[in-house]
């Protein structure tokens, strides 16, 4: 167990707590939460606190923390919000390690000095804040409910951490409706000390836990997320719900967390890399837990649908290709397995349609061939109501079956579809735990979600890479820019920037004047492209700044006086440094590689396919710095143009290897240079294979203050 777990394991595991603001009241909060705790079997010491004294459920209650007379591994505040701040030092002079801190009135409603406030003096003596704004914390390892919820939470191996106080009382009640079984189940609200990286320590090593679920609605501190993310998803899957994907839920969550939603294409493209399942519902979320914390992950991949109707089998199979759950396509060795169970006017191949006439016997024949052949390694069990099939068998065939597939460790899924019987079996089969589903593509992604989690086990990340970087140079060019008073780079400027990363550029020179200008695209030769080189033209396209394929002298003069005149009407007031004249490149593809800090996870790499549309088609992707070459290769075949890097209609393959060395020598910058806020490397144009790259126009911005932001 780590340092950072073993710190936090009095959080899950007190040997004693303080309820502050225990009421007499069985209406109030207080009350409720010490009743939780006293009916739900905590067999550590209970401190009740309320100044009034006196005894509330039987136990006797202590006008202050000081009158305690013991260690207090933990205090839950529900007083107030007013009265919190008092709490909040009485029980750091009590030596509390923690306070949960259930009170509202902070960061949510815009009080976010006196949040500081309180988590900055429980900082500087030794106490840990968790919320405020929360419902609590169940813990089955302490046998502990410390919730103001129903009660009645199903001790179990799944862990729930929520951001969202509402929906995590709501979901005690449905995980003990689905009798899902919990071993902690914990709310961070604010999270304006302890947040999900902070939980998740614990729950790596946690041996109850078999699979966690996070809702989320912002992310803070992103870089030690992704970090204990990694570790945790190497041992046991993790499914994560986030709100806020559309625009406006976003800024709805923002308004109510406090916390910025973040770029919803950012954070799912980070999960991936991390090996996170990310479930679209809440109900889909559950149906993974269930799934992957009862069920073996399996030797391989390959699938077999068993189905008594040919369209539901269809539909399974369109499943199947959504999740990437891989059907066996050995149509011989299909024949062999399942010929002598299925009727002549059936079908062997995969989807194995048993017909409409299967009872009961056939379909437990045909699952026990599957069973036995290690060809198969997981089956996708489908039913619809007959008038051959008697419902009132299913039952028993559905959990006999799974029961001997659970013993075999080989996963199985099963959905049946019918009338007001077959669904009172599915919820009966439900409630013991058998991954039964009314809609197959409900069961297909559970399957889906498990094999995810296999390939992160057998294909686990590669250890980030860096390039060497000559820091210095980068920031005496950030100073230039800083001494007259930029934020962002000038073209001169970013060319200098990557010739010390070393991604190769045009030859380009800044002409200030039309004889500079001839001079220039003499040397470097024609055909020359020329740009607007000022501190107030960032897009110098749009102020007409960019002329290209100039041939000769007298084109070159042209576009000087063109460009001049262009820039001069539509920024009138631009500070025009001069003209770059640069080596007109080749065609080639046009891709684009960027980095930027992003609010919530700090520094981040971007890479897609470029040119002046990118903002139009957004076909990118994202990865957390630091990354590594391969982790780089897939960015690259996620974007819907990566087949053009491949090659195709006749072309030879782009210089992919260069692409790579460009994406991780700009996520080395942007995670080096603190200064450096964003960097854009559009288009950098691939050639063929051998041939290397080019980076024909770069845009780097400044942090508005010295320092620049963190790279959290």
């Amino acid at each position: 167990m780590s340092t950072k777990s073993t710190e936090i394991k009095s959080l899950f595991e007190p040997r004693s707590v303080a309820v502050i603001g225990a009421s007499h009241d069985p209406a109030k909060i207080g009350h409720t939460i010490l009743a939780n705790i006293i009916t739900s079997g905590y067999r550590g010491k209970i401190y009740p606190i309320n100044p009034k004294g006196g005894t509330i459920l039987d136990l006797p209650v202590y006008e202050s923390i000081g009158a305690i007379d013991g260690e207090l591994d933990v205090a839950c505040t529900c007083v107030p919000g007013k009265y919190v701040f008092g709490a909040v030092k009485e029980t750091a002079a009590a030596g509390t390690k923690f306070n949960l801190i259930i009170s509202s009135g902070f960061s949510e409603i815009g009080n976010i000095e006196e949040e500081r406030r309180i988590v900055a003096y429980a900082r500087e003596h030794g106490m840990r804040i968790l919320g405020p704004n929360i419902f609590g914390m169940f813990s089955a390892a302490a046998s502990m409910d410390m919730t103001f919820g129903p009660g009645g939470i199903l001790p179990g191996s799944v862990a729930i951490i929520t951001q969202s106080g509402a929906l995590g009382l709501a979901m005690i009640g449905k995980t003990a409706s689905e009798n899902i079984g919990i071993s902690t189940m914990i709310s961070v609200g604010n999270k304006a000390d302890i947040n999900e990286s902070d939980l998740l320590e614990y729950l790596i090593d946690d041996q109850h836990t078999h699979a966690i679920m996070m809702y989320i609605e912002g992310v803070r501190e992103g870089g030690p997320l992704v970090d204990v993310l990694r570790r945790a998803t190497a041992k046991k899957p993790v499914i994560v719900i986030k709100s806020g994907r559309s625009k406006r839920g976003a800024a709805a969550a923002a308004s109510h967390t406090g916390s910025l939603a973040g770029s919803d294409e950012i954070f799912d493209a980070i999960m991936r890399q991390c090996g996170v399942l990310r479930a679209e519902s809440i109900k889909e979320g559950f149906n993974l837990c269930k799934f992957l914390a009862r069920t073996k992950v399996p030797d391989g991949k390959n699938t077999v649908i068993i189905t008594n109707g040919g369209g539901i089998g269809v539909l399974a199979t369109d499943a199947c290709e959504k999740y990437g759950v891989q059907l066996l396509d050995d149509t011989q060795r299909l024949h062999e397995i399942f010929s002598p169970v299925t009727p002549s006017f059936g079908s062997t191949k995969n989807p194995i349609d048993l017909t409409g006439g299967a009872v009961a016997k056939d379909y437990s024949t045909a699952l026990g061939a599957a069973l036995e052949n290690d060809a198969i390694q997981a089956v996708i069990a489908l039913y619809c109501e007959t008038a051959m099939f008697d419902v009132t068998n299913l039952w028993e065939m559905v959990a006999q079956n799974h029961e001997r597939y659970q013993e075999a460790g080989k996963p199985i899924v099963f959905s049946a579809f019918g009338g007001e019987r077959i669904d009172e079996q599915i919820r009966a089969l439900a409630k013991e735990k058998v991954p039964i589903f009314d809609d197959v593509y409900e069961a297909v992604s559970c399957l889906g979600g498990l094999y995810r989690h296999h390939d992160h086990l057998t294909n686990p990340p590669l250890a980030p890479e860096e390039v060497e970087l000559d820091v210095a140079a980068i920031e005496a060019i950030i100073r230039g820019a800083r001494a007259e008073g930029r934020t962002f780079l000038l073209a001169d400027e970013g060319h200098k920037l990557m010739e010390i990363v070393g991604i190769r550029l045009p030859q380009s020179l800044v002409a200030r004047s039309i004889e500079e200008a001839v001079a220039h695209a003499e040397r470097i030769g024609c055909p020359v492209a020329m740009k607007v080189v000022s501190r107030d033209i960032l897009h110098k396209s749009d102020a007409g700044g960019v002329a290209l394929d100039l041939d000769n002298r007298e084109e070159v003069v042209d576009a000087y006086q063109a460009i001049m005149r262009s820039c001069r009407e539509v920024v009138p007031h631009a500070n025009i440094t001069g003209i770059e004249v640069a080596e007109m490149v080749p065609p080639g593809l046009e891709l684009i590689v960027g980095a930027r800090r992003d609010p919530g996870f700090g520094p981040i790499v971007m890479f897609g396919h470029g040119g002046i549309y990118v903002e139009v088609m957004k076909d990118v992707s994202f990865r957390a710095v630091p990354t590594n070459r391969a982790e780089a290769l897939t960015m690259m075949q996620e974007i819907r143009a990566y087949p053009l890097l491949q090659g195709v209609r006749g072309e030879d393959p782009k210089d992919t290897e260069s692409v790579i060395d460009a994406i991780l020598r700009v996520a080395t910058v942007i995670r080096k240079c603190k200064s450096i806020t964003d960097i854009e490397v559009n288009p950098l144009i691939a050639y063929e294979e051998g041939e290397g790259s080019k980076a024909v126009d770069v845009r780097v911005l400044l942090s508005t203050s010295e320092g620049g932001r963190s790279d959290a």
